[in-house]
This record gives structure tokens, C-alpha cells and sequence, in this order.
């Protein structure tokens, strides 16, 4: 499916190309194999995440943003079938309205990973936004010409746990946590099996934050003047490694 969408693209595949090195002042992140079966219930509490290394490399490129700068840490691991990512956000006041696939969850209190499995070749990526109830909005972006919202991943599984109660502002909430499950066979038009040893791929990681007074966070910079995360020059990597977290 992905194949035929990306021949319906000449013009986007003209005009995009490979990103440059990847070691120039970005993060990198190094997935490591999971450890057992992970049960996507979103509480993070089987040994993979209790090993997984954490990153609470979160910044707040833009001061202007009126939004509290709240805690925000991430882990990921791997296996032969999927990559697996839990967030867990710290949140006085967890908000959200959306419900249904591939509404606009970033407009909710929303975590997104942005994956890029050939970036030697294109920059071109999948979306993943997922808000506080578990709500997916998916997508394959073609940047900076167009976003395929046709797109729908298969066989992944997402699931929130929350730690307060949601849309209620009259109390202080504690947080919320996120636990997605994406296989690899999604990225069949630009990339085929899971990834080998030592491979590395593009990737952003983001939080949007607030109801009203909103406040967008990043892995690492996207570099744009406004709150917008959509820079694939400014992506980290995502290392894959074959040892066990763990280890």
C-alpha cells in the first residue's frame, strides 16, 4: 500500500532528499531488544520498562509559551515484530476532548513519536500522535509538500493509564502514562523486516501540554520560530542495538 502511495508522489520524491550526517549536535537514543512479553496496558510496569533506559531530555524551545514546562520522560525498546515507546508525563491538570481514530489529538494533552527509517534516502516519516485517552491520529508525511492521512498503521496497540481525573480542573491531577506498540511491517515502502544491529533511523519525540494556555516540548529542537515540531533536519537518531535492555 505504502509503495503505490509513495509512486503517487513524483513531484514530493523530486524534491526531497536525504538528511545530512546524523552526529551533528542532535541526541541520539539507543533502543535496546525487550526482555519477555510486553503487555500493552499502559502502565509501563513489566521488566523491558523497568530496564529501559530513560531519556527526560524534554526543552522548551519557545520562552513565549505560557503553558507549564512539566516533566516528560520516554523509553523505548525492540523486538522482531514491533517498537515498543512509553511516555510518562507529569500533569497538574490532564485535558482531553477527542475520541475517535485520527482526530486532531494534538490539540489535547498529546505525546508524538515522528519515525524516519530511511534517512538516507528521503525525508520522508510516520506520525504517531496519541493523547491522554489513547487516541490515535497516524499518518505519512511527505515534508515539506504534503501529509497522507490515509495512512493507517495495522496491528499496533495503544494504551494510556491516568494517574488524576480527566477534564476535571477543580483538583491537581499527578500525571499519566502512554504505551504504544508499532510494527515494523508498516514501514514497508521505506523500509522491509525489523532493523539490523547498529541501524539508525530519524527520529522526534514531542509533548503538547494545556488546555488553554498550551506549551509544546521536544526531544531536541526543531528550529522553528513557532511552536511546530514538523523539521526533519532537526530529528535525533534512533539507534537499534541486538543486546537486552539490561544489559
Amino acid at each position: 500500500m505504502m509503495t503505490l502511495l509513495l509512486a503517487a508522489l513524483p513531484v514530493c520524491a523530486q524534491e526531497t532528499g536525504p538528511l545530512g550526517p546524523m552526529d551533528e549536535g542532535v541526541p541520539t537514543y539507543v533502543c535496546q531488544r525487550a526482555v519477555g512479553r510486553i503487555e500493552v496496558d499502559g502502565k509501563l510496569n513489566e521488566e523491558s520498562w523497568r530496564l529501559a533506559k530513560p531519556t527526560t531530555r524534554f526543552v522548551f524551545p519557545w520562552p513565549d509559551q505560557p503553558g507549564d514546562k512539566q516533566k516528560t520522560t520516554v523509553q523505548l525498546v525492540w523486538d522482531d515484530e514491533a517498537l515498543y515507546v512509553g511516555y510518562t508525563c507529569r500533569d497538574t491538570d490532564i485535558t482531553a476532548v477527542y475520541t475517535k481514530r485520527d482526530d486532531p489529538t494534538y490539540k489535547d494533552d498529546c505525546v508524538e513519536v515522528f519515525l524516519d527509517p530511511a534517512p538516507d534516502r528521503t525525508v520522508f516519516y510516520y506520525g504517531f500522535e496519541m493523547n491522554c485517552r489513547g487516541v490515535m491520529y497516524d499518518y505519512f508525511m511527505c515534508w515539506p509538500l504534503c501529509i497522507l492521512n490515509n495512512f493507517d498503521c495495522q496491528g499496533w496497540r495503544l494504551a494510556t493509564h491516568i494517574d488524576g481525573t480527566l477534564n476535571d480542573q477543580t483538583d491537581t491531577d499527578r500525571g499519566w502514562t502512554l504505551e504504544v506498540k508499532i510494527p515494523f511491517a508498516n514501514f514497508g515502502g521505506l523500509h522491509k523486516g525489523p532493523p539490523k544491529d547498529g541501524e539508525r533511523w530519524r527520529m522526534q519525540m514531542n509533548r503538547w501540554d494545556g488546555k488553554d494556555k498550551r506549551a509544546l516540548s521536544e526531544w531536541t529542537p526543531s528550529g522553528k520560530t513557532e511552536p511546530d515540531p514538523h523539521r526533519p533536519a532537526g530529528f535525533g537518531v534512533l539507534e537499534f542495538s541486538e543486546e537486552a535492555v539490561g544489559k
